[in-house]
């Protein structure tokens, strides 16, 4: 599948599966635009990418702030001339008892999680909306938007809120020929996967846990305009854990 003249646009693509995803569009051909409040490791990224030949930028703001959105959504159309692709992969989570989460704890995790979403994409589809083929757009939830962890309700919220407003947009910018997707990630190891247990891994149907790569290879599939029968939806990619049955005997 190849995207040259295409344009993705990551949000928290300087570290994790944000990484990963930036990397794979750039291997497909796309300009890449990077976007994080990480400028070390988005500028060093960028300058990976381009050693291997791609076309990357990258792109400092803060998602939780509306004029920093419309901020990078203009840079990227402006540098690139379009827009086709957006992931909104920017995340924060704060693992607090609810007796003790503050109101500015909740707010800032909506904010990033949730909020973000809503306001880059309807900012980049105002471009996508001029291209003939439309574009796509692929939030990225959680599992623990359908399953939880004690402490987790900001974050469960937020991701179970993208879930939502994935469908909604997928409605209203259909028009637009703009297709809205969402993925959910279970146990995606960031770090150090030689650190991991074989028990960790054999916990998962799959029979592993879960690679950057995996999450980066199903924003590809989603973006590809051969599955535009594809919208609305949402794909848990968790080697199976949220099948699987636990009991304690």
């Amino acid at each position: 599948m190849g995207m040259e003249q295409k344009t993705a646009v990551v949000t928290g693509g300087a570290n994790g599966i944000g990484k990963a995803i930036a990397a794979m569009f750039a291997k497909q051909g796309a300009n890449v635009v990077i976007v994080d409040v990480d400028a070390k490791n988005g500028e060093a990224l960028v300058e990976q990418l381009r050693t291997g030949g791609r076309t990357a930028i990258f792109v400092a703001a803060d998602v939780r702030n509306a004029g920093d959105i419309k901020r990078f959504v203009e840079e990227a159309a402006s540098r690139f001339g379009r827009i086709d692709y957006l992931i909104n992969n920017a995340g924060v989570s704060r693992w607090k008892s609810p007796y003790e989460l503050t109101v500015d704890e909740w707010d800032d995790v909506l904010a990033t999680n949730l909020r973000s979403a809503f306001l880059a994409s309807r900012e980049a589809a105002k471009h996508m909306r001029r291209n003939r083929k439309g574009g796509a757009i692929v939030n990225i939830a959680s599992t623990r938007a359908l399953m939880s962890e004690p402490n987790s309700e900001a974050y469960a919220a937020s991701k179970g809120g993208l879930i939502a407003l994935t469908h909604a947009l997928a409605v209203s910018l259909s028009a637009d020929r703009i297709r809205v997707n969402c993925i959910s990630p279970g146990w995606i190891e960031t770090g150090d996967y030689g650190k991991l247990r074989e028990i960790d891994h054999r916990q998962h149907p799959a029979g592993r846990v879960g690679k950057p790569d995996d999450i980066a290879r199903a924003c590809l599939y989603l973006c590809d305009e051969e599955n535009d029968f594809i919208t609305g939806a949402n794909f848990v990619i968790d080697g199976g854990m949220t099948r699987k049955m636990i009991y304690i005997e």
